[in-house]
């Protein structure tokens, strides 16, 4: 992936750095936060973040503010975290899609599963 050299090095840090902050989870206020693009080939470094809000105590809030892209692969894994919080008693918040995720929420079908509610800004009709 890395070619040797201080440069190249450095990139590579930096590249590490940018992946490391498109899904992180804060446990403290339950918000798993999707930042940049997300794919299929980012979809295994998910599975850290979603493993840990599993364990929220609380509703999970997950901020889709900063998400520019995404795939099914995420609705998918949104959902899939959706109905194992819903079993554990807890909802799933969707805060402040784009429009174009918006939009491949409502496609995916994902607002429409119990305990998955959108909020913030967001059109009537991903609402109803």
């Amino acid at each position: 992936m890395c070619a040797f050299g201080y440069k190249s090095m450095m990139r590579c840090v930096a590249y590490l750095r940018y992946v490391a902050r498109i899904l992180a989870f804060d446990e403290q206020v339950a918000v798993l936060r999707c930042s940049g693009d997300e794919d299929r080939s980012t979809q295994g470094r998910r599975r850290r973040a979603l493993t840990r809000a599993l364990g929220a105590r609380t509703d999970v809030v997950v901020d889709l503010t900063d998400l520019g892209f995404a795939d099914p692969s995420l609705m998918l894994d949104l959902a899939m975290l959706a109905r194992r919080l819903r079993a554990r008693g807890r909802a799933l918040l969707l805060r402040c899609p784009q429009p174009q995720i918006e939009r491949l929420i409502e496609l995916a079908g994902l607002h429409r599963l119990d305990g998955v509610r959108i909020v913030g800004p967001a059109t009537a009709t991903a609402l109803g």
